[in-house]
């Protein structure tokens, strides 16, 4: 049955204005900056003021697009599909059956809070290969909308998976759901983030590198009009004061940019959540901007456990998941379930959302004379780097040599750290580039495996295995670096067990027997 054609929120228009001025500020702020300030006047009025004329041209422009856009915007459910049509000139509609449907994620934005809104992002298997990011987007709606929305789609799914064929019928007018299926399982929440985690992972999350390069490409923009001679002027003076001041004022610099990303981090990470009700994940998070994204758990491909050298220390790791979802805008990368989680809970929580993992196997270490492969590479191509650092800069280049201990000291560590297991379907691979991975993926979710030998490692007798998943739209691998031969071959032969037979086919030259 159809139901009644609903119509996004007025605060669709303002917000959508909002997002293209958001998007087109640096041009904007260039274009009105450097042809609007310091020029002289013509006495001509549209000549005097073109940049601020075009510049109202555009936000009117903007505006009538984000009016019609909530004007012509509508959508309803009609034959087990979620409908929706837009357009003025060009009239688009789009149809999303529910099965399909993998995701309804909520967000609630500065805009959307005052008014008790939400947007609303539908997401399907296959939207992962377009370049339109979700299938349906809902800009605002109100909460009890949204809810009715996620209500909807998730009865669909679970008749869907209860073998009824026939869509759950639909109110015409509110748009309910008449007959319900099978009761909705409650959802748990399984991690709340604690305020202690939210600020030990915004100290150490590393965005204060990405606070000054926006800075750096901001001011960029503007390197035509900014006065450099009188900076590089102060800034000579200013260094004149003493090597003191200097450091005082990078100190400085760097505890300012230090506090922003602590506080960007707070804020993105405040109330982190994760809850579940036995099909779906849901990761809910932000104190400005609230999220709410849904993972269908038949769609993890893998669990990765990190630990860094600041978190050991403090006794904490880091969880993802690899997920098949997800749209090119978003570039497929993997899902932060535990930002920060003490590594005493980790297995505990890992237990109980994923039953099947065995995080406790005891894993194969990498045999000893594989050991100067982890640094051997990265060896010879320091050298060069450092002999020429010593003759154009000696005597002060030859400190560059402290980086080949270093170096060799990274590869002993990482060869010591390295390992792999197989416990039935499952493989667990270990290994440290800084930060120390451990990864758990089943043989149904691996992709491709493949095993590669270079000459240096013939004569040594060993190999590289890699295990390749999807995460999103691109394939994440899991390495096996440098370990036996027969253990190699006898990963390939635990993936599919065909491979041994075409090996030995190959060497002997006679044909391959058909497997399965």
């Amino acid at each position: 049955m159809m139901s009644e054609k609903n119509r996004l929120h007025w605060i669709t228009a303002v917000i959508e204005l909002l997002k293209t001025l958001k998007e087109a500020i640096i041009p904007l702020v260039v274009v009105v900056v450097a042809n609007g300030i310091g020029r002289e006047r013509t006495g001509n009025f549209w000549m005097d003021n073109l940049t601020l004329l075009i510049f109202g041209a555009f936000v009117i422009f903007t505006s009538v697009a984000g009016f019609i856009k909530w004007k012509r915007f509508v959508y309803w459910f009609e034959d087990g599909e979620f409908r929706i049509e837009y357009g003025l000139f060009v009239k688009k509609k789009r149809y999303i059956p529910f099965e399909r449907i993998q995701s309804v994620d909520y967000t609630e934005g500065i805009l959307h809070r005052p008014f008790g809104l939400v947007k609303v992002k539908i997401e399907t298997a296959g939207n992962s290969s377009t370049l339109e990011g979700a299938d349906a987007d809902l800009t605002a709606v109100t909460r009890e909308e949204a809810e009715r929305v996620s209500e909807v789609i998730s009865e669909a799914k679970r008749r869907c998976r209860a073998g009824v064929q026939e869509p759950p019928e639909i109110d015409g007018k509110a748009g309910g759901i008449l007959s319900a299926g099978e009761p909705e399982e409650e959802t748990k929440t399984l991690f709340r983030m604690g305020r202690k985690e939210i600020f030990l992972l915004a100290t150490f999350s590393g965005r204060i590198g990405l606070i000054f390069s926006g800075i750096a490409i901001f001011l960029s923009q503007f390197s035509d009009i900014l006065p450099y001679e009188a900076i590089y002027d102060e800034l000579v003076a200013f260094i004149r004061f003493g090597v003191f001041m200097v450091v005082a004022a990078v100190l400085a610099l760097m505890l300012a940019g230090w506090v922003l990303s602590v506080a960007w981090t707070y804020l993105g990470f405040y109330g982190f959540t994760v809850s579940f009700d036995g099909d779906d994940l849901f990761i809910s998070r932000g104190l400005l901007e609230k999220k709410r994204v849904t993972v269908p758990l038949k769609r993890i491909q893998a669990v990765r456990v990190s630990e860094n050298p600041f978190q050991k220390l403090l006794g904490y790791v880091s969880v993802k998941v690899h997920s098949a979802g997800g749209s090119v805008q978003e570039g497929g990368s993997a899902i932060g379930l535990f930002p920060l989680v003490s590594k005493r809970e980790v297995n505990r929580l890992l237990a109980e959302l994923f039953p099947e993992i065995e995080t406790s196997a005891e894993l194969n270490r990498i045999p000893e004379r594989s050991r100067p492969f982890y640094y051997r590479l990265d060896f010879f191509w320091v050298i060069p780097l450092v002999a020429a650092a010593g003759y154009f800069l000696f005597p002060y280049g030859l400190l560059s040599l402290l980086i080949v201990p270093v170096i060799i000291l990274l590869g002993l560590w990482q060869h010591r750290s390295a390992g792999w297991a197989i416990t039935g379907r499952q493989l667990t691979v270990r290994w440290r580039e800084f930060t120390l991975h451990t990864v758990y993926v089943f043989r149904k979710r691996v992709q491709s495996m493949q095993e590669r030998q270079t000459i240096f490692q013939r004569r040594r007798n060993v190999a590289t295995v890699t295990a390749s998943f999807k995460s999103g739209i691109m394939p994440s691998k899991a390495p096996i670096r440098h370990i036996d031969v027969a253990d190699a071959d006898g990963l390939m032969d635990w993936y599919d067990p065909r491979y041994r037979a075409d090996k030995h086919a190959a060497v002997e030259g006679t044909p391959a027997p058909q497997g399965e």
